[in-house]
């Protein structure tokens, strides 16, 4: 029977840390995963708790040293771009009936207009003639007052515009502002998956030895530079990953250890729980 200590010893030796796989993190690491941070990533069972992963190397990685309690530098940062970002709502803004209420207002305002110039008119025709007035003048002085109304309403409907044109100008402002901080988060996002996928690719190189299929040359230096086949990575990050549920693995998976590993079983691979999957996560 193999000694237990010879084997914490070989998973140091290949990328592991000689911890326990399910259930062995740290109580301090936990309370360090602020909700900020769980909202920013993913868990690493999200990004790893299958195989084919379906993602990048580098998230798988980032997924792994998250999962060994690293944090990025830049984690601060974008925790507090992240709140700025979350309650930054852009005001609903109806431009177009603002305008249409001034289009309204100021073609009432023509119509009026033009009926008081032909009303005046008439009055003139019939003083001409000697012909009764009343009737005229008080349509005339009807209109008026209707004039002097519409006037007052174009003009609430142009001084409604003025604000709604405010608004819009805002709520352009505020779009353009989530823009920059969304274009912000996903670079700082981008960054930590970068520091924290070069922070573990030592590790990842180990594991790589435990993979059959691959040379760990084809790693090269940093995860930029690997060249091995893809499901080889996946299964070396998660390998070097310490997940709190098991791995559910696909059948290329099996596939791929059959033909290259020798009649290895893939939790000897991986070094963790599985489950099977059938078919593969598109």
């Amino acid at each position: 029977m193999t000694d237990p200590r010879n084997r914490r010893d070989r998973q140091t030796e290949n990328g592991r840390t000689g911890r326990s796989r399910i259930g062995a993190r740290d109580g301090r690491d936990r309370q360090d995963a602020t909700a900020a941070d769980r909202a920013v990533v993913p868990s690493p069972e999200a990004v790893l708790g299958q195989i084919p992963t379906g993602t990048t190397l580098h998230r798988e990685l980032a997924a792994a040293a998250r999962s060994r309690g690293r944090t990025a530098s830049v984690r601060a940062e974008l925790t507090s771009l992240r709140e700025r970002l979350t309650p930054t709502a852009v005001p609903a803004v109806d431009l177009d009936s603002a305008r249409r209420r001034v289009a309204d207002a100021g073609g009432e305002e023509e119509r009026l207009k033009e009926q008081i110039a032909a009303l005046r008119g008439d009055v003139r025709a019939r003083r001409s003639v000697d012909a009764d007035t009343t009737e005229t003048l008080a349509e005339l002085e009807s209109t008026a007052a209707a004039l002097a109304r519409a006037q007052t309403d174009r003009i609430a409907a142009e001084q409604a515009l003025e604000g709604v044109l405010a608004q819009a100008d805002r709520a352009r402002d505020v779009r353009e502002r989530r823009l920059e901080l969304r274009d912000r988060v996903e670079n700082r996002r981008r960054d930590a998956r970068r520091e924290l996928a070069r922070a573990v690719y030592p590790a990842f190189r180990g594991a790589l030895s435990v993979v059959p299929g691959v040379v760990p040359d084809d790693a090269g230096t940093r995860p930029s530079t690997y060249e091995g086949p893809r499901l080889a990575a996946s299964l070396a990050a998660v390998r070097i990953a310490e997940l709190d549920a098991p791995v559910a693995v696909g059948e290329s998976v099996a596939a791929w250890i059959a033909e290259h590993g020798d009649g290895i079983a893939v939790t000897a691979v991986i070094d963790a729980e599985t489950v099977e999957q059938h078919g593969d996560i598109s």
